[in-house]
């Protein structure tokens, strides 16, 4: 079956007094993939289970393929769902599972084999459809999942973090997997996820929730490389944070500060296509630049790249990543973690470059400057017995360093 639309409009949810969900407008094509990105608690799981049926709604208004579904059953909005728990029945083998929701659908025995004969086929299960799912590693026991929600044909299939509760190396296989099999099957897909990364690998649109509310949608380009807010751009990794006063003339940005050298001249960027400082609201004053640690560059030297903002400061630690050294270095009150290929000592002058298209200029806003947190909390274990919203959806329902000067071009 082919994917359908979803137009939600002026969503509201609250847990009994508490808002939960304020305002939310999405509009989601047919066969499109979107994930729904945010700290914990900013209520993404919420949204996912209310356009489910799982939770009811206190004010908007949510259309499946142009029919209006906020006051139907689970099982009647032709959706299907996979939880981050997998909700499988222990007791079961992996084919029983996968047969789950086509027998509370009451279909012949003879299909449901068929059926599963299929599923097992498409996500790749072949000689293990009667072995019981405690026996299975988490990878298999994820392909079950998707193997009992992908059976009953859905045409939208929601994502409540699946992939989660797998080691890294699976979990990076696994998103290529279902995000080949949606594109196959023409599905509408929503996940959530905490993963910026897994985020950006899966799906064609994001969706950044901050306290209940959209703070932006776009592409992963557009949400990576331009973010509306501080909040998105220190969620999408742009945690380091500087004050500097900013001037702009003449299509550039002047930038100065403590710790700058001098006033600097960057290039600004009006949008995606064009390599410059990304500065979405505001014409001047008192600004916060912020990038990320893999963006920046440490020199030590007194030449400095063309079309950088240099902040000079002084190495206070590092650590060894593998392929490269991160490198806290105080600039001021200031502490940034900066990435480099080399090790350098402690109490080293450094300059910290930050090329113009990686800077991220905002006014502040200590409301919204505040940083989320990029650590999940604990997941359960993933194999365990089914609640009633799993079974719906398995039936269908320091010193101040010296002044650095500026590389000229000769």
């Amino acid at each position: 079956m082919n994917g359908l639309p979803i137009r939600i409009e002026n969503l509201d949810v609250s847990y009994g007094d508490v808002p939960v969900l304020h305002g939310i407008d999405l509009t989601v094509a047919p066969g499109e993939f979107i994930a729904l990105l945010g700290a914990s608690g900013c209520g993404k799981t919420t949204l996912l289970r209310a356009l489910a049926g799982f939770i009811p709604v206190a004010d908007g208004h949510i259309e499946v393929g142009g029919e209006p579904v906020g006051t139907l059953p689970p099982e009647r909005r032709n959706m299907a769902m996979m939880f981050q728990s997998y909700a499988l029945w222990p007791h079961m083998n992996a084919a029983q599972n996968i047969g789950y929701g086509l027998r509370l659908r009451r279909w012949p025995k003879a299909r449901i084999a068929e059926r599963v004969r299929e599923m097992v086929a498409l996500v790749g299960l072949e000689g293990l459809e009667r072995r019981n799912v405690t026996r299975l590693s988490g990878g298999q026991r994820q392909r079950v999942a998707l193997a009992r929600a992908l059976a009953i044909d859905p045409p939208i299939l929601l994502l409540d973090e699946p992939l989660s509760n797998l080691d890294a190396r699976i979990r990076q296989n696994m998103r290529h997997e279902v995000r080949s099999l949606q594109q196959r099957l023409g599905l509408t897909a929503i996940l959530v996820t905490h993963d910026r990364e897994e985020a950006m690998s899966m799906a064609d649109r994001m969706v950044i929730l901050d306290t209940g509310r959209i703070a932006q949608v776009g592409t992963p380009e557009e949400v990576y490389q331009r973010p509306d807010t501080a909040f998105v751009a220190a969620f999408m990794g742009a945690e380091n944070a500087y004050p500097v006063n900013v001037r702009r003339a003449n299509g550039a940005v002047f930038v100065s500060g403590p710790h700058v050298a001098g006033e600097t001249r960057l290039p600004f960027a009006a949008s995606l296509d064009e390599r410059g400082v990304h500065c979405p609201a505001g014409n001047g004053g008192p600004m916060v630049a912020r990038f990320r640690s893999e963006a920046a560059a440490l020199v030590e030297s007194a030449r400095l790249p063309e079309d950088h903002l240099a902040l000079a400061g002084r190495v206070t630690r590092q650590s060894y990543l593998g392929n490269v050294y991160r490198h806290s270095v105080r600039v001021g009150e200031h502490e940034f973690l900066v990435d480099h290929p080399r090790r350098i000592a402690a109490d080293r002058t450094v300059a910290v470059c930050i090329p113009a298209g990686a800077l991220n200029l905002f006014e502040p806003d200590p409301a919204s400057d505040r940083l989320p947190s990029p650590h999940p909390h604990p997941y359960p274990s993933p194999v365990t017995g089914p609640d009633p919203v799993a079974a719906d959806a398995a039936g269908g329902r320091a010193p101040s360093p010296p002044t650095l000067a500026k590389e000229t071009r000769q």
